[in-house]
């Protein structure tokens, strides 16, 4: 049954699903690590889940906020399916587009700094 509600077309068991644990999450986002955030986006996206939360935002708007502070902390790969978690949503948020887009930079040009070619 689990298995039913997760794949194929979106039904309203699953929009239920993730909508309780978008209210459960909420209130404990500061306390996810960065993996965390990033797999509770790509969760969401994957099954076109937009939860809207009792402020009336939704759970991405709230993953943004939760993740600017922490960006420093996103591997390539955390950064990475963040940015395609709110493309696939639909959703944008300026503010952590922009500090991803910085924090993007910042490890390519530590990468490059690092970067020893082979003789």
């Amino acid at each position: 049954i689990f298995s039913d509600i997760l794949v194929g077309r979106q039904s309203q068991q699953q929009r239920q699903l993730f909508q309780s644990i978008a209210d459960a999450s909420v209130p404990l986002l500061s306390k996810f690590d960065v993996q965390g955030l990033s797999n509770l986006a790509y969760a969401n996206a994957i099954v076109d889940s937009l939860p809207i939360l009792k402020d009336g935002r939704t759970l991405f708007d709230h993953i943004a906020e939760a993740s600017i502070p922490r960006l420093k902390h996103f591997t390539p790969q955390n950064l990475s399916n963040l940015a395609w978690s709110f493309q696939r949503s639909g959703t944008s948020h300026p503010g952590l587009f922009a500090k991803v887009a910085n924090a993007t930079i910042v490890s390519l040009d530590r990468q490059r700094e690092e970067f020893e070619p082979q003789s």
